[in-house]
Parts: C-alpha cells; sequence; structure tokens
C-alpha cells in the first residue's frame, strides 16, 4: 500500500517536473523572441538610475512633433515609461491609442508601421506575466518578417524611421543614433521627404548639443524634397542668424509663419529666433499663441517664464525705472513671468532654477513672505554645486539688500564660497564679503566679524585686491539693484 503511494507520487513529481521544464523552456524561447524584435524595450531608451519621471517630462513636454502625425511616436514611449513604472494597464491603453492612430493614418502601410507598436505589445504582456497573449504578438511579427533574414525583425525604412523619432524625443544622448537611423532610412528612399526632414532636425539638434555639424544642408534637402517643411524652415533661419545670414532668416521665418501660424513647433522655433534677435516682445506674443493650443505644456511655461523674467531684467536695468508708467508695466512683467513659472512649479517638472526665479521676482515686488517661501523650497533641492552657489549668492543678496540682515547674507555668502567649485559667483561672493569688512572697519577699526571676514578670504586666497572705489555708497544704498537678487549680478 505504501509502496504503491510512493510510486504514485514520484509519477506526480516527474509529470510536475516535467510540465515546469517545458514552461521554463518555453518562457526562454519567448525571451529569446523578445529580445530580438525592434521596439522601445530593446532600444534602451530610459537611462538606468535616472528618474522616470524627468522622463516622461522630456517626452511629454516635448513642444516639437505635437501636432503632426508622430504622436504615435509619443504614445509608444509612453508607454514604455508606464511599463517601466509598473502600470501595464496604462501602458496597454497607450498601444491601443497608438495602433488606432496607425490604423487611422496609414491603412495603407499598417502592417509595417505597427511592427514597433507590437513588439512593445509583446514586451508588457510578457511583464504581466501572460505569455500566450505576449507569444500572439511575437507571431503578429514574425508573419510580417517572414520574408526578411530575421524571423522577428526586418531591414525597413519606417523601422528605422520610427526608431529615429523616438530617439530625438529621448534626449541628447540618442541624437547621434538619431542620425544614423534616418541616413540609412534614406539610404533606401533618398527622396522621402518625412526621412529628410529627420535627418535635418538631428543634425541640428548634434550641432548645438555634442559636436560640431553642418546641418545648413540637410536642412535645404528637407525643404527642397517638402517645400511645406515650416519647422525645417525656423530651424534653418535660427542657422543663418548665428552666421550673421540674417536676410534669408528672416525671409525663412516670416514663411515658416505664414505657412503654419498654429503649429507649435514653428511657433517655438520662431519666439527663440526673436528672442536672440533681441525682440522679446515678438518672442512673447509667439509663445503665448502656442500656449492657446498646449495650454498645460510645462515647457511652453518654462519658456515664457523665462522670457518675461527676461523682460524684467531689461526693465530694471533701463532708464526711468521710477516713472509711473514704467513701474506699472514692470509689475506687469514680474506677474506675467510669476504666473507661467508657478506652473512650471505645480506641475512638478525638472527645470532648473524655478523656485529661485520665482523667490527672486517675488523680491523685487517687495512680497518677501512669498520669496522666502520659494527660496527655501529650492534649498530643499539636490542641488549641484553649481546651482547650490548660485543659490547662496541670490539669498544671501536678499537678505541683504531687501531683509537688511547683513548676518544671514554674510552667512550664505560664506556657505557660498565654502563651495569648492570656481565660479564666477564664487568670485562675487568674496568680493561681496570683503567690501562688507572693509564698511565694517571704517565705522570700527577693531569689528571683529570684518576681521574675522578678511582672515578667512586671505586663507582662502591670499591677499585680495582692494575693494572699488566707493563701496560704502554701494552697499549702503538702500535701492534695489538689479544685482539684489536676481542672478546676473
Amino acid at each position: 500500500m505504501i509502496f504503491g503511494q510512493l510510486m504514485i507520487f514520484n509519477l506526480i513529481s516527474e509529470v510536475i517536473q516535467d510540465k515546469v521544464s517545458v514552461c521554463e523552456s518555453t518562457r526562454t524561447a519567448l525571451e529569446n523572441c523578445l529580445r530580438q524584435l525592434k521596439c522601445h524595450f530593446t532600444w534602451n531608451l530610459a537611462e538606468p538610475g535616472k528618474s522616470l519621471d524627468d522622463f516622461e517630462d522630456k517626452v511629454c513636454n516635448a513642444t516639437e512633433f505635437q501636432d503632426n502625425e508622430f504622436r504615435t511616436t509619443v504614445f509608444n514611449l509612453l508607454a514604455y515609461i508606464e511599463q517601466q513604472r509598473g502600470h501595464s494597464e496604462a501602458a496597454l491603453e497607450r498601444l491601443r491609442q497608438a495602433e488606432e492612430l496607425i490604423q487611422r493614418e496609414h491603412p495603407d502601410q499598417a502592417e509595417t508601421r505597427s511592427l514597433v507598436t507590437w513588439g512593445n505589445y509583446a514586451w508588457v504582456y510578457y511583464h504581466l506575466g501572460r505569455h500566450a497573449d505576449a507569444q500572439m504578438y511575437v507571431d503578429k511579427v514574425r508573419r510580417v518578417c517572414e520574408k526578411s533574414r530575421s524571423p522577428y525583425r526586418m531591414e525597413s525604412p519606417a523601422l528605422d524611421f520610427e526608431e529615429g523619432w523616438a530617439r530625438l524625443q529621448c534626449g541628447g544622448r540618442h541624437h547621434e543614433r538619431a542620425k544614423v537611423c534616418f541616413e540609412k532610412a534614406l539610404e533606401k528612399e533618398p527622396k522621402n521627404p518625412e526621412f529628410a526632414s529627420g535627418l535635418a532636425i538631428a543634425s541640428y539638434r548634434l550641432d548645438t548639443w555634442l559636436q560640431p555639424q553642418n546641418p545648413i544642408d540637410p536642412l535645404r534637402r528637407a525643404i527642397q524634397l517638402n517645400p511645406n517643411n515650416q519647422y525645417a524652415k525656423v530651424l534653418l533661419a535660427l542657422k543663418l542668424l548665428k552666421m550673421n545670414e540674417e536676410g534669408e532668416g528672416d525671409r525663412l521665418v516670416e514663411e515658416a509663419l505664414k505657412g503654419a501660424p498654429c503649429s507649435t513647433d514653428v511657433l517655438c522655433g520662431a519666439a527663440k529666433l526673436y528672442q536672440r534677435k533681441g525682440a522679446l516682445d515678438k518672442a512673447i506674443e509667439l509663445l503665448r499663441k502656442a500656449l492657446e493650443g498646449m495650454p498645460n505644456n510645462a515647457s511652453l511655461h518654462w519658456h515664457m517664464g523665462c522670457l518675461c523674467r527676461t523682460k524684467v531684467l531689461e526693465m530694471l536695468q533701463g532708464t526711468g525705472k521710477n516713472e509711473s508708467g514704467n513701474r506699472e508695466k514692470l509689475q506687469e512683467a514680474i506677474g506675467q513671468a510669476v504666473h507661467h513659472l508657478k506652473r512650471v512649479d505645480e506641475a512638478n517638472a525638472d527645470f532648473p532654477c524655478v523656485c529661485s526665479y520665482l523667490a527672486c521676482l517675488y523680491a523685487q515686488a517687495s512680497q518677501y513672505d512669498h520669496a522666502e517661501h520659494y527660496f527655501q523650497k529650492e534649498f530643499s533641492k539636490a542641488l549641484s554645486p553649481g546651482a547650490r552657489q548660485v543659490l547662496h549668492l541670490r539669498y544671501g543678496n536678499f537678505q541683504l539688500y531687501q531683509m537688511k540682515s547683513e548676518d544671514k547674507a554674510i552667512h550664505h555668502f560664506i556657505q557660498g564660497v565654502k563651495i569648492d567649485l570656481e565660479s564666477k559667483e564664487k568670485e562675487k561672493m568674496k568680493n561681496k564679503l570683503q567690501k562688507i569688512a572693509l564698511i565694517r572697519l571704517s565705522k570700527n577699526e577693531a569689528d571683529s566679524i570684518a576681521l574675522h571676514l578678511l582672515a578667512f578670504l586671505q586663507e582662502l586666497s591670499g591677499d585680495m585686491r582692494p575693494a572699488e572705489e566707493n563701496p560704502e555708497r554701494r552697499l549702503d544704498s538702500g535701492s534695489f539693484l538689479c544685482s539684489a537678487s536676481f542672478a546676473k549680478e
């Protein structure tokens, strides 16, 4: 009896082990197939250890390509991000949106253009543990690719094109690979205007990011193949401005704005050009129009806030600041800058110095409680040494000029100087400490704080140069100098 039960137990164990082996073998085979797919999960788009929130901000807030058919790329990217977070159902919803868009806009090329999305489906279902569904999408890819050398990937300009756009959305380290993708696509279809546009944009990005390029020829080629490529015209105009060839650039921008008056990427590119030309009001007008189409885009609010802040700085440096009309315009500009930068802060988007900018603007508006709030919020962040130096300089100026607290100003200037980084901000804080010390000594030769400051400065960098003439006049002035809270001291 016992012997029989043992036999049955052993047989059951063997069956279970066989099934486990089969399941393990099936899973291994599926994993091998998944790794061969051309899709976002095999392109290594997100950097290990980097914030997924920051990566999502980069994708969602990019203003380029939001107006056109490349939204499929965005849906696929968002699906990839959701799965990286472990939100598989949300990822599947994004993929459904991508698939619907492909069916609607490219019915004649739906299968080829869906290969990347199907690959993403397979990976998401695999992570869900739904291996049968994952295998179903792997099989769909295989049926389309069966005539190619690899059963799970095919050499297709459309796939290179899709990878190129995906990489363009993901930041600077992907631009070189994006350029290669578009070049590869153009080898097969040299007169394809979309491929030429991709190469032109990648070349332009690389010229301003990593290494010198010559995007002029690719941009001209993109415009030649598609005279309605208004964004390429704006990029070419920006490059020509850099080369001091403004005449053709101005014509191109006017042509682009006339051809695509509501296109977000065109409006943003044109705004950048007018900003570089010093026409801030025109740049602000264009960004305001772009915001009408994308009112919740944090990137647009960031650029608008920075433009308005630059306008505030220019007004502070101009003449007639105390005239009633100019004061009203200044307060209006401050209000606009604050409005847009607060939208960025509320969105928790990853843009530098947002709270610091807000603090300085509130300080200029004499709203010191709000200024203090945003300064402290900035101090609570994980900042680079350079950013922390800038913050100590700004906050020290706020304490010195607005709050009339010399002790707190001295403390923050010292903290900023102690940071082991040579910078213009560090030199400015050293100079401010020296001037404070000399003024104190002019009133009391035995001032211990002043003597300690000078000893501290001498220990840091040896004998300091004499302070500028009339330092007392500069430090004792009750007026708000432009340098008092803003970073451009």
